[in-house]
């Protein structure tokens, strides 16, 4: 129902071949847009994609000067393609441009009513930081009165997220070859399967989402309880005994 990814080894891939970091980031985003049409082809619900974290604002300034511009013309071009997206964007405004800001708000707007693939842009996201803005939120509405603190809830805290409505990640993949999820959706990923691919990002397309679903489907998800044993036929099955 729920797949996230860390769209890791831009870079990377653009220096191996002796191009521009910033040229990585560009074909980035056309594995973006193949991601996003193999989602929609297979019936995922939910796709939540890591654009730029929190942590990112360290990178070069040219680079951030090129992922400042390509996020927010990805998503006005997934707008303009009339595909049955609706796009939500889970972050804060802090530092963004003005212009990003409002390229992802309008985005909202302009898809609410979709009911297709629902997806998330995580830009200038941190998830311990949507979890801090989340208790910082339930704080003030203890103190005011508004909640009782003896009865707080994990639904209670939940609708204080970005995305409140956001399901449980199902399966979480990184492309890149690291082996980490680096602060990306840990209230919502906890029970993920995770998926580290040493592809990096500018070489996927839409068939590795579908490969990545078809290992998943593959697993067993116990959720701390034990793999169900299917039921042994009764040596007596057939001479009228009961069967379990």
């Amino acid at each position: 129902r729920h797949v996230a990814i860390v769209m890791d080894g831009n870079g990377r891939w653009a220096t191996a071949r002796g191009l521009p970091r910033t040229d990585g980031h560009r074909r980035g985003v056309e594995a973006l847009v193949d991601v996003v049409h193999g989602a929609l082809e297979i019936g995922l619900e939910h796709l939540t994609l890591y654009a730029f974290s929190t942590e990112n604002w360290k990178r070069p300034a040219d680079e951030l000067q090129t992922l400042m511009y390509e996020i927010p013309q990805v998503v006005h071009r997934l707008v303009t393609e009339k595909v049955d997206v609706r796009v939500r964007w889970a972050g804060t405004p802090s530092r963004l441009p003005a212009d990003v800001v409002e390229r992802l708000l309008d985005a909202e707007r302009e898809t609410r009513d979709h009911t297709g693939l629902t997806l998330t842009m995580c830009v200038n996201y941190g998830g311990r930081a949507e979890i801090t803005a989340a208790a910082a939120k339930l704080a003030q509405e203890a103190v005011a009165g508004r909640v009782d603190p003896g009865s707080l809830s994990e639904h209670a805290f939940a609708r204080c997220l970005h995305v409140p409505e956001l399901p449980d990640v199902d399966l979480l993949v990184r492309t890149g070859g690291d082996q980490r999820t680096s602060n990306f959706l840990p209230w919502q990923a906890t029970y993920a399967e995770l998926l580290f691919l040493d592809t990096p990002w500018p070489a996927v397309d839409r068939r590795t989402l579908w490969d990545a679903m078809e290992q998943y489907a593959r697993r067993t998800r116990r959720y701390g309880s034990v793999a169900r044993i299917p039921a042994q036929a009764s040596p007596l099955s057939g001479r009228g005994a009961p069967t379990t």
